[in-house]
């Protein structure tokens, strides 16, 4: 049992740190609006995660078996959002560094940019048909599963809001903010096109 635990948050620590669009956008926001609004978008992303989970372990294997283009759907509809929040990103004004209360909250855009997140509903589905399905008692491993997910991602999410935190204070001149900006954009869209590659 201990094995199998360690074995899932191996598996949920690896798809969570590894840098995608919801861990771009924690760096971004903290930067830009500072740790407080950060915390906000790792805590919403985080539970986002846990209900992705969630669902993958009650009814998304039976719908993608029964509607194969809604895994399609899905991709297209977070592509679209997150190529959205790149070209907000990318185009962003930049000066020297204030907290913007004007742009989307943390709780917006952690918890929609993770529900539209094609890599989060697949790695679910992989860590579900991993860890959950097939075991005595398949209840019990969900709610163990999603758990772990849970912790994991506040703190592998939480680590990109700390880095965008400390990078803060190196990004005052506006010329370095907008080059950061836009690297943070360019990085976000490719990640979209490896969804598609």
């Amino acid at each position: 049992m201990n094995s199998l635990i360690l074995a899932m948050t191996t598996f949920a620590f690896v798809g969570a740190v590894t840098p995608g669009p919801v861990n771009i956008l924690a760096t971004s926001t903290a930067i830009t609006q500072g740790l407080k609004e950060a915390i906000k978008h790792v805590i919403a992303a985080s539970l986002a995660y846990a209900l992705v989970v969630i669902l993958c372990g009650g009814v998304m294997q039976s719908l993608l078996s029964l509607i194969p283009s809604l895994e399609t759907t899905m991709q297209l509809l977070g592509s679209v959002f997150l190529l959205y929040l790149a070209y907000k990103i990318f185009t962003a004004p930049v000066s020297a560094i204030e907290k913007n209360a004007q742009t989307q909250s943390g709780w917006w855009t952690g918890s929609i940019t993770q529900l539209l997140n094609p890599k989060a509903w697949l790695y679910a589905l992989s860590g579900v048909s991993i860890y959950v399905v097939g075991r005595e008692n398949e209840v019990y491993w969900l709610g163990m599963y999603t758990f772990v997910s849970l912790l994991v991602c506040l703190i592998s999410i939480g680590f990109w809001a700390v880095l965008g935190h400390i990078l803060s204070s190196k990004l005052e001149n506006p010329a370095h903010q907008r080059q950061f900006n836009r690297v943070m954009a360019i990085v976000l869209a490719l990640s979209v096109a490896a969804i598609w590659i």
